[in-house]
């Protein structure tokens, strides 16, 4: 089955709000199989919904629509389907009833115009709807299924779990499932990643294979489709394997795994502390880092020495280090990086020092950025990267470096 989500309402159009219930449709229809391979967004216009109608039935098999069915007069969805299809709108009694129910809960007087929400297409299965007023409908036609679902995230998100997609999976001849699995990269750009991957990507069917770039790091998707969960989950394993001869390297985690939540998890399992020296960065890894519960595990604490005065009385690098090869430097990172780890008496000590931008300092360019990490009992590191980007995107993007470099170090 293939399925097209058309989104009706102005304010969609106008920027005024986002259209996330397509994208919540679209990951609760790939979990039964169904193909999503367009999203129209149209305003409250009978003519011109009309039209996206007409196209949307000439190229899916399930039209799911979202919005437009209110009280108020630019609420038209029900009304112009029903005139495509060339069908009627009936009064569903326990809808109306509903509706009346909830303004006399309320203590507020029902206007006449509230009653439209209760009109159905006629012949459709109601799905009702548990957190508004305006029912939702499912309607078959001439071969073709028809979703209408109301707008509001709040009401349209469990009509579809509870009764939407249950009605949606009756309907398919062959039940596949699909799925997923989101493999992480760092340090490795999309092309890049794309090439080594070529002759796997231009290979695939059965599992599929999508790259995707995201604040400096790739993903990749992996989906299969197949009737047994346990087949699906070995096709996934088999291309998995593939990939991880050719990137692993880069590889740092599953779905929703993030680089900080990977690094922090590595610490707790081997019982390490970590405190940060941070002059570039400004505090931002351990504000990271002191965003997940259960941090005070790990984190003994940090300093930031944006000035060189804090670098060398409160953490105690050599004037000389500072005279002779700057801040931004790799001795200096050391220093950074093992004083700070003795001074709050941490396992792990971790720098940050560098150019943010715009412009150069001390003669060297923006982006240019030095990552020390110092471990008990282990000689000290320092990584050099130069960076291209506005000032705050290489501030984060050097704490991911450094959480790559921890985790890697860590592995």
């Amino acid at each position: 089955m293939n399925a097209e989500i058309i989104a009706v309402g102005s304010e969609l159009l106008l920027g005024q709000i986002v259209n996330s219930n397509a994208q919540y449709i679209s990951e609760e229809l790939a979990g039964i199989g169904v193909n999503v391979y367009y999203h129209t967004s149209v305003g409250d216009n009978p003519k011109r919904l009309l039209e996206a109608v007409k196209v949307a039935q000439g190229r899916a098999d399930l039209l799911i629509f979202t919005g437009g069915l209110g009280p108020t007069k630019d609420d038209l969805t029900k009304e112009t389907i029903a005139d495509a299809l060339g069908t009627s709108l009936t009064m569903d009694g326990e809808a109306l009833d509903s509706i009346r129910n909830y303004f006399r809960k309320v203590n507020r007087t029902m206007t006449p115009n509230n009653e439209k929400q209760a009109l159905i297409l006629q012949g459709s299965d109601v799905l009702k709807n548990d957190h508004g007023m305006a029912p939702g409908m499912l309607l078959i036609k001439d071969g073709k299924a028809y979703m209408l679902l109301p707008g509001p995230p709040s009401e349209m998100r469990p009509m579809f779990s509870a009764y939407g997609k249950q009605a949606i999976y009756a309907l398919l001849k062959k039940k596949e499932i699909i799925h997923s699995r989101v493999l992480r990269f760092f340090g490795i750009g999309e092309a890049q990643l794309e090439t080594e991957l070529e002759e796997l990507i231009d290979q695939q069917s059965n599992p599929t294979i999508a790259p995707l770039a995201a604040d400096g790091e790739v993903t990749l998707r992996l989906t299969a489709k197949h009737e047994s969960e346990d087949v699906a989950g070995k096709l996934l394993d088999d291309v998995e394997e593939e990939i991880m001869k050719v990137a692993g390297e880069y590889f740092y985690g599953y779905n929703e795994d993030s680089l900080v939540g990977v690094g922090f998890n590595l610490m707790k399992e081997k019982k390490l502390t970590l405190s940060c020296a941070e002059s570039l960065t400004g505090g931002l890894f351990q504000s990271q880092l002191a965003s997940l519960k259960g941090a005070s595990s790990v984190l003994n604490g940090g300093v930031v020495c944006y000035q060189d005065e804090v670098k060398t009385k409160v953490l105690s690098v050599r004037e000389s280090t500072l005279k002779t090869h700057s801040a931004v430097s790799e001795q200096c990172a050391k220093e950074l990086a093992e004083n700070v780890r003795v001074l709050l008496a941490s396992d792990i000590g971790i720098s940050f020092t560098g150019v943010a931008g715009p412009g150069e300092h001390e003669g060297h360019p923006s982006g240019t950025v030095w990552i020390g990490l110092a471990q008990d009992g282990q000689p000290t590191k320092a990584f050099k990267l130069n960076l291209a980007g506005g000032r705050n995107g290489n501030r984060l993007r050097a704490t991911k470096f450094g959480w790559h470099y921890l985790i890697k170090s860590l592995s």
